[in-house]
């Protein structure tokens, strides 16, 4: 069967098609080991789980007899995308004209987030996000939800019923904030910890504990968060740090004694290998050297940084052989301009040029996949073709539009100058098709009938 008979929703024992999938952290362009890739490969799943993976003509023969098999024989099957900094409440601020950080959020951030006081607006807006994120082919994300518990109930509630993975968690804030968007340390931390009662360790479900950052939280609620995280070892933590220049002269004057803003979430016990740091644009050497040592994740977001015009990521820096922070790529919506981990990953191949620096195609799709899932600590679950994982894929057309169709015309078959026209010129158009625990849940040609009619 092929792919555009099998529909949205159905799961088919096996894909095939061309399989290219990450194996190693590329050294740089044409780096044969760090990749596989399959001209005419195939997958085989059961029970949402990826079985094996080899050549068709050898993994067809262990099928039974009348399997289904979804076949896109000119199209690159990739593992799902990964996203590791997001804003569920922002789906109505990304594209907001003018500002930068801290005017951002007080003219457009936190009037959208007080909606989400509504239980029935978050989880009408929940089913938006999560299928706009399989729209784009990520299947796997790190979201914010807002202050309210359940506008997290509902995010975790989408993403089960389809399937995907999250990793969330209600933002904490105490002060410096709205009314209406602020709790306590006290009732963040018993609400924050009531969500990892229901939802941590559920299915695919994953619990991070979400102090905004440090302007809108007290010394007391920072405490609190340090001690979710000593209750709960296994869980992630996720803020911000170091994104713009006048947000880090407000936390020195909010916490006077710290020597960096790096030391006031060290101070509370926030930093470690599972503890997500969005943008770390202007780190000085001992905040980088801390971050190194704890093993905590810087998180790239381009598309935001440009946007809002708070800096340049600083590849070199993180990547300084003496003390490497570990990195992850997000879109960071709706400061960020795009759900699609393409678009995104064509901002950073911009913003490194301007660091003097490149970002070969494999390298990109390292960090949309495999890369991001170790950031997160999910490597043996996600971001690879590879057996024993959630049999989670995105199938790209490299053809998708009439630019990137004449484009292709002048490549003669390699899957790297493929993937690079892919990462510079694709959005959700170039997504034919996103599988979730090996079920079909986007189809592009089902998605354009639907909006057409």
């Amino acid at each position: 069967m092929t792919g555009t008979e099998n529909g949205a929703g159905s799961a088919p024992a096996a894909l095939r098609g061309r399989l290219l999938s990450i194996t190693a952290d590329p050294a740089g362009p044409g780096d044969t080991p760090g990749f596989l890739y399959l001209e005419d490969g195939m997958l085989l799943m059961a029970d949402g789980r990826i079985t094996a993976v080899g050549p068709a003509d050898a993994m067809a023969r262990r099928l039974p007899a009348g399997a289904v098999v979804d076949h896109f024989p000119d199209d690159l099957i990739v593992p799902g995308f990964i996203d590791t900094h997001i804003h569920f409440p922002q789906t109505q601020v990304i594209a907001s004209y003018g500002a930068q950080l801290l005017d951002w959020l007080n003219t457009y951030t936190f009037p959208a987030e007080q909606r989400y006081a509504d239980p029935a607006r978050a989880a009408a807006d929940a089913r938006f996000f999560v299928e706009e994120l399989l729209r784009n082919g990520t299947t796997t994300a790190v979201c914010y939800g807002s202050v309210h518990p359940q506008s997290v109930d509902a995010l975790f509630t989408a993403a089960e019923a389809r399937g995907m993975g999250l990793v969330a968690g209600k933002v904490m804030m105490d002060r410096n904030a709205p009314a209406a968007l602020t709790d306590t340390a006290e009732r963040g931390y018993a609400e924050s910890r009531d969500l990892i009662a229901r939802w941590h360790g559920r299915g695919r479900q994953r619990y991070a504990v979400t102090p905004r950052f440090a302007i809108t939280s007290t010394p007391a609620q920072l405490d609190a968060a340090g001690a979710l995280l000593k209750e709960f070892p296994d869980v992630h933590l996720q803020t911000h740090l170091s994104e713009n220049p006048d947000e880090i002269a407000a936390v020195r004057a909010l916490f006077p004694a710290a020597a960096s803003y790096t030391d006031v979430y060290d101070r509370h016990g926030l930093l470690g290998p599972r503890s997500l740091f969005g943008h770390c644009l202007h780190l000085e050497e001992a905040e980088l050297r801390r971050l190194s040592e704890t093993g905590s994740v810087a998180v790239f977001c381009p598309t935001s940084n440009l946007f809002i015009g708070s800096g340049l990521f600083d590849a070199a820096a993180m990547e300084r052989p003496d003390r490497p922070v570990r990195t992850a790529l997000a879109t960071d919506v709706g400061g960020g301009t795009s759900y699609s981990m393409l678009r995104t990953a064509a901002e950073a191949y911009k913003v490194l040029q301007l660091r003097g620096r490149n970002l070969p195609a494999l390298a990109a799709l390292h960090r949309m996949t495999r890369g991001n899932a170790a950031a997160l600590g999910l490597e043996g679950e996600v971001g690879a073709l590879e057996p024993g994982r959630w049999a989670d894929a995105v199938v790209l057309d490299a053809r998708a539009t009439p630019a990137m169709a004449h484009r292709m015309a002048a490549i003669d078959g390699d899957p790297e100058e493929e993937l690079f026209v892919l990462m510079t010129l694709g959005d959700d158009r170039a997504v034919r098709a996103t599988y979730v625990q090996g079920r079909r849940v986007h189809d592009r040609a089902s998605d354009s009938a639907r909006h057409a009619g």
